[in-house]
């Protein structure tokens, strides 16, 4: 297969994850299936479900479902989500996928909830529905992130948002107090009806990393790296404070590739073509892999990893996915395109694949072939709200040669 024709089939696949993988009467999209047979998984991911109404839009764009069916769809999930339990507008993590019921005691979770909302305003502007937008103000609206913010009013002078809620113990202890994969959460809450202080941008830490020729923020998984970027475009932005983001993600891409060369001769898996290390399955569970800074690897590498960073780094992103194939399609490859993660010292390739994952590489795609995520989503007036509240402007410099910060 050829590198277009592998490009667009990885597309494809994942959007028909969405497609099917999502309950026909429900609206809830699961959170992984198996990527060779039919499985009996029954668990919902929110974010899952905002990766799938976002993938409706491009379906239409590219040809593989009509508008009216993707307005169907669309109306169908946010009926359901409107209708799921509930925290101030914030829902739970993990759900039936049928029932709508909370699975495994997860918690009400920001991050999540603001995955599923941005979805869904890019859903109902690029589709152009008014009613379906309707719907997804509604949903926005009711989202109290004062709550969020202050847990509650218990700590009312806090700038930081909360991770999430449960009922048994009340707010969680940890926050987005730190660089991660909070930005568009935090330009949601920014631009929202009941806004939070533009201060509250400020107040996260951006801790540096330098790796090789490489300066870049807090280092780890390459997914807190993508999926603000993915929404948002960032290219030849600052926000008020100086720093340039899409330069510390497109560094964060090299540096972890270099890293992985660095290692080949003690991990079969890497070498110059075949890096991508992020929170994937892995031979021994479920972990948050990613280099440098916060190192955690054992030779298993995601190819939605190296694959959505292609509007970072596009030729080489291009390049690991064909030797991927060439290498490794024989075990990896099935119905939703490339298994979740893959290990070659332990002979370990993952037979299932997980939304989230793809929800990002198909958006990373899109924004690769034409951009059109980033387009409509300048158009939202949230974002443009948000946006301006974090004091982001255009400085016209070349990113390829940008410092991370300028004062």
């Amino acid at each position: 297969m050829d590198t277009p024709t592998l490009l667009e089939q990885l597309a494809r696949r994942a959007f028909d994850f969405f497609w099917r993988e999502t309950h026909p009467d429900s609206g809830l999209t699961k959170d992984r299936a198996n990527n060779h047979t039919r499985d009996a998984f029954e668990v919902c991911s929110i974010a899952a479900s905002g990766y799938a109404l976002a993938s409706l839009p491009i379906a239409v764009r590219r040809g593989w479902i009509t508008r009216a069916q993707a307005l169907r769809r669309a109306h169908l999930m946010l009926d359901g989500h409107l209708q799921l339990e509930h925290q101030r507008g914030w829902l739970y993590h993990f759900i039936h996928w049928e029932s709508g019921e909370r699975m495994w005691q997860s918690e009400i979770s920001s991050i999540d909830t603001g995955l599923f909302v941005m979805g869904a305003l890019f859903a109902a502007h690029a589709l152009e529905d008014a009613s379906l937008t309707r719907k997804v103000n509604r949903f926005y609206e009711r989202m109290d992130f004062q709550w969020m913010l202050t847990d509650g009013g218990a700590r009312p002078s806090e700038r930081t948002l909360g991770h999430g809620w449960k009922p048994e113990t009340g707010f969680l202890k940890n926050r987005w107090d730190e660089y991660a994969e909070h930005m568009f959460l935090y330009v949601l809450a920014l631009g929202a009806p009941n806004p939070i202080p533009s201060a509250c941008w400020d107040a996260w830490r951006r801790p540096v990393v330098r790796y090789k020729d490489y300066e870049l923020l807090l280092g780890g998984p390459l997914f807190i790296h993508q999926m603000s970027h993915l929404y948002l475009d960032l290219r030849g932005r600052r926000d008020r404070l100086g720093y340039n983001y899409w330069v510390s993600s497109r560094n964060a891409t090299l540096a972890q590739r270099a890293f992985c060369i660095e290692h080949r001769a003690r991990y079969k898996t890497y070498d110059e073509d075949v890096w991508g290390l992020t929170a994937s399955d892995g031979p021994d569970g479920y972990r948050a892999y990613g280099a440098p800074g916060w190192v955690e690897h054992d030779g298993t590498v995601a190819p939605t990893a190296a694959i959505t960073s292609i509007i970072f780094t596009p030729d080489l992103s291009q390049r690991a996915a064909k030797a991927i194939y060439d290498r490794h399609g024989a075990r990896l490859w099935g119905r939703y395109g490339f298994g979740n993660a893959f290990n070659v010292d332990r002979d370990w390739y993952d037979p299932e694949v997980i939304g989230i994952d793809l929800g990002m590489m198909l958006l990373g795609l899109e924004n690769y072939r034409t951009g059109y995520v980033w387009e409509v989503c300048k158009k939202i007036p949230a974002v443009q709200r948000g946006m301006a509240a974090a004091g982001f402007r255009a400085t016209g410099e070349r990113d390829e040669t940008a410092p991370l910060r300028v004062s």
